[in-house]
Formats: structure tokens, C-alpha cells, sequence
């Protein structure tokens, strides 16, 4: 039974990105499509590292991030270390973005703090120049 192929046209449409993109994951060696000429031969492999990539890039993780996962990508041993690191990485993650929000809240409140102050210098101000 021959293996699927994917020319690089099929994956940009499959996965909704430009073929730059794809070019660009290449460069940075996080894919190795087959050459024949001047053509790319893309391998299920590719594909499965290239949904990574994105998924990754959607959760917020880095290109080495993204690049560490698909290094770890077996399917012959289940991909358990692959989950696991994930897993360990999508915690980090939620740490991350929880104290971002913190930080967000934070910002906010010393927003609320300075625009009240200087609403009250502004009625000051105007209370001063309407007195006779």
C-alpha cells in the first residue's frame, strides 16, 4: 500500500495557511519534505507536524516549543512522552496566562486610580475658574 503524499499547495489549503508559511516552518527545520526537482513531497509526518505547529501557535507556545513536541513525535510508542510533555507545557501555559490576567487586573486598578484623580483636578479646576 503506497504512502499518501502531500504536495505543499495540498496542505496550505488543508490547513488554511499560505504556502510562505509552510516554507517558513521548513527553513526553521521543523519540517524535512522529500525534494523531486524543484518540488516539495510532503509525508503524513509533515502534515501531523505542521497541525502541531499550529495548535501550538494557537495555545501561545514558541516555534522551540512547538519544535520540542514534534521532535518527540513516535506514533509507533503512542505518543505517551509526547502527551505528557504537553501536558506539563499546557500547565506552564495556564500558570503564565493566569498571572498575566492577575497583571491585567492589576494595570486596571491603577487606570481606575489615576483617571479619578484627575477627574478631581479637572472639577477643581473648573469649580475655580466658575467661582466669581
Amino acid at each position: 500500500m503506497p504512502k499518501h503524499t502531500y504536495s505543499i499547495s495540498d496542505l496550505a489549503n488543508e490547513l488554511d495557511i499560505t504556502t510562505r508559511t509552510i516554507r517558513f516552518y521548513e527553513e526553521q527545520s521543523m519540517l524535512a519534505p522529500e525534494r523531486r526537482g524543484q518540488e516539495r513531497i510532503y509525508s503524513p509526518k509533515d502534515r501531523v507536524a505542521l497541525k502541531l505547529i499550529l495548535r501550538g501557535k494557537r495555545l501561545g507556545f514558541s516555534l522551540a516549543e512547538c519544535k520540542s513536541l514534534i521532535e518527540l513525535y513516535d506514533p509507533q510508542a503512542g505518543n505517551l512522552n509526547q502527551i505528557q510533555i504537553m501536558l506539563g507545557m499546557i500547565a506552564e501555559r495556564r500558570m503564565q496566562l493566569e498571572q498575566q490576567q492577575l497583571d491585567i487586573q492589576q494595570m486596571q486598578l491603577e487606570l481606575d486610580t489615576a483617571e479619578e484623580r484627575c477627574r478631581s483636578v479637572l472639577n477643581a479646576t473648573s469649580a475655580d475658574n466658575i467661582a466669581p
